[in-house]
């Protein structure tokens, strides 16, 4: 009887770094806290698709979704690895400022800052733009030491802008006003 030995690799590992394609990194190193804000990020959007049966909001946020691990893979591959790796690139950013400018013509324009919430919808598309703030503090961290495909960083600028419009538009779907602050 022949016997295969085959290595499993264990889903738990007690160590202080992990692999980025063949790099040991620190798992406290910027670049990781970045991957892992974007992570955070998805679940949040996760979470906001659940709150829409279908139609546009959900198609976008699914797109965002898509978006996010291709942003964190982008993250994850330093520029000098020569294998060609899927980037976020111009087309990307530009498919969110589209939105952002069809949604805002169906907004009743802003003059005063307005509360985060009203509808739970719009409550968790607001979490997603904080995050989304955060993960830009935190990629303007990394691009000042090494260097990041700069369509990462405004990708991820024009996204908590399109979060703060997806949330002004699930608001008024819902019939609920967005509150004003003072």
């Amino acid at each position: 009887m022949l016997s295969v030995c085959i290595a499993i690799m264990k889903i738990f590992q007690d160590k202080e770094e992990t692999s980025l394609y063949g790099r040991r990194t620190r798992k406290d190193s910027v670049r990781i806290g970045v991957i892992g804000t974007l992570d955070e990020l998805n679940s949040f959007v996760g979470l906001a698709v659940s709150g829409f049966d279908g139609g546009e909001i959900r198609q976008i946020l699914k797109e965002v979704q898509r978006d996010l691990f291709v942003a964190g893979a982008d993250v994850a591959t330093p520029l000098d690895i020569a294998e060609k790796r899927q980037r976020i690139i111009h087309d990307d950013v530009k498919r969110l400022e589209d939105y952002i400018s069809r949604l805002e013509s169906e907004l009743e324009p802003l003059n005063r800052f307005i509360l985060p919430g009203g509808s739970r919808e719009a409550a968790v598309l607001h979490i997603c733009r904080t995050i989304c703030r955060r993960a830009e503090r935190s990629i303007v961290a990394l691009k000042a030491h090494e260097e990041l495909n700069n369509y990462v960083f405004v990708y991820i600028n024009r996204l908590s802008d399109l979060f703060f419009v997806l949330a002004r538009a699930a608001n008024k779907r819902k019939g609920v006003e967005d509150e004003k602050w003072l």
